[in-house]
């Protein structure tokens, strides 16, 4: 039995079910979860078309002339998103019934270590009984008191995905990933877009290095970024929020999104009644096998308060299901990449400079994206790859990637880090040519002054 229908949940029925399981998976919402419905794939929808929508405004610098200015339809952005969303939560569906996977929708809730208790939409319980549990119940937006989200001026992710129209402008709180993705999107459809950041850059989880390249960027895109700096207050105005600052400064917006922290989806579950632990935080320890404390309750994904990404869901979600049928194994989170879809994109994988620099003696290699035919050839020169390694043993200690496609280029150096390759392995690999992945061959080749395709370092 599975608690939560998102990315972790869905994927471990299907794996369950394929390994000759009986199973069961209880969804209260839409299957997917926040992922599919209210983050990853809505979101990334909208920024493709905010994407589109530029390269039409830049038509000119590919010999292309429009008969008139590009103008968007922020309903019909909408419609795309939805019909996509819905077209996956249907293929989820379709999977459950092809590997006989069984989906109880209403609310799941433990009755002890061997039963949960199905509540649908009209208050029917059903007891069911299972040799596992699985908790993927996921994590939501926090709401943070100072800020009282009422979904019309001051907004969450959730709500902004569902506005009728876009605002003029926007004040965001949180230069993380979630804040740093909306304000791309809203800065290329024209918003007003201010972001304030009590840390000291934008994308704090990022490298210093790649923090200095995207904001050198949301300047280009007419972000008002502030650093260092905290929302003291937010107050009706003229526009519609007026927000006070702790540099002093006074700013008017229509709305205010609220994009700091999450909280763990853990309440009213029944956790108490099966003697499953929780952290101070609300999030659900596990060892390395997903299980928790209860040997055949298992938790993945957010709930687990480790790493929230939809990604290590997943696995998380294939060690819980082949621990649960008998089998050992492991999480095995070596060479996971982070993906950021900002303008330009933002991934990394392994250590940031600051971090590898306490144990290791370092070296930096780096290769600029303009120095690409491929970055030119598409009109996006803005970025660099960054390779940090071990000047002792070779080995490659993180990866950052500034710049179009980034989210897919990294995938090469999770690879390489998953495998142990050196920096040395990873620069003779024979690349493609011309592609945006050369830039991570370059970046080897440079940290050990290698790179044939930048001038000649002075010693």
């Amino acid at each position: 039995m599975i608690i939560g229908g998102g990315p972790g949940g869905y994927t471990a029925g299907i794996r369950a079910a394929m390994k000759g399981a009986k199973v069961a998976v209880v969804e209260y919402r839409d299957l997917g979860g926040v992922c599919l419905n209210r983050g990853c794939i809505p979101s990334k929808a909208l920024i493709a078309s905010a994407t589109q929508y530029k390269n039409m405004k830049e038509a000119e610098a590919f010999g292309i002339k429009l008969v008139a200015p590009p103008v968007y339809d922020w309903l019909a952005m909408r419609a795309r998103k939805d019909k996509i969303v819905n077209m996956l939560v249907s293929g989820i569906g379709s999977l459950f019934k092809s590997h006989g996977v069984t989906h109880y929708n209403g609310f799941g809730r433990l009755a002890g270590s061997s039963h949960v208790v199905v509540t649908d939409e009209n208050g029917v319980e059903t007891r069911i009984k299972a040799d596992n549990i699985i908790i993927a119940t996921g994590s939501r937006a926090a709401n943070i008191p100072s800020f009282p989200i009422d979904g019309k001026r001051i907004l969450n992710s959730d709500h902004l995905l569902e506005l009728e129209n876009l605002p003029q402008s926007i004040l965001i709180i949180g230069a993380g990933v979630i804040g740093c993705e909306w304000a791309c999107m809203l800065a290329l459809l024209d918003v007003e877009v201010h972001v304030v950041e009590m840390l000291d850059h934008a994308l704090p989880m990022e490298d210093s290095g790649t923090a200095q390249v995207l904001e050198r960027e949301l300047k280009k895109l007419k972000v008002n970024l502030y650093t260092k700096t905290k929302v003291e207050s937010i107050t009706g105005g003229p526009a519609g929020v007026q927000a006070k600052l702790s540099n002093g400064k006074i700013i008017d917006a229509n709305q205010a999104l609220v994009a700091v922290g999450r909280s763990f989806n853990t309440e009213d579950i029944g956790l108490e009644e099966a003697g499953v632990e929780k952290a101070k935080n609300g999030s659900i320890p596990t060892g390395p096998d997903m299980r928790t404390n209860v040997k055949n309750i298992f938790a993945i994904g957010d709930v687990r308060g480790e790493i929230l990404l939809a990604y290590t869901a997943t696995h998380d979600g294939a060690v819980a299901v082949d621990n649960a049928l008998g089998e050992k194994r492991t999480k095995n989170y070596a060479g996971v990449p982070s993906v950021i879809f900002t303008h330009p994109e933002v991934a990394s994988v392994g250590l940031r400079e600051s971090q590898a620099a306490k144990d290791h003696q370092i070296a930096i290699g780096k290769f600029p994206l303009r120095v690409l035919g491929k970055a030119h050839a598409e009109n996006e020169i803005a970025g660099e790859v960054k390779i940090i390694g071990d000047k002792k043993t070779d080995k490659i200690l993180g990866v950052h990637v500034v710049g179009i496609h980034a989210t897919e280029v990294i995938h090469v150096a999770a690879l390489a880090m998953n495998q142990g390759l050196t920096v040395t392995q990873l620069g003779n690999l024979i690349f493609g040519h011309p592609v945006i992945s050369e830039a991570v061959m370059e970046a080897a080749h440079d940290l050990h002054n290698a790179s044939v395709h930048l001038a000649k370092k002075r010693v």
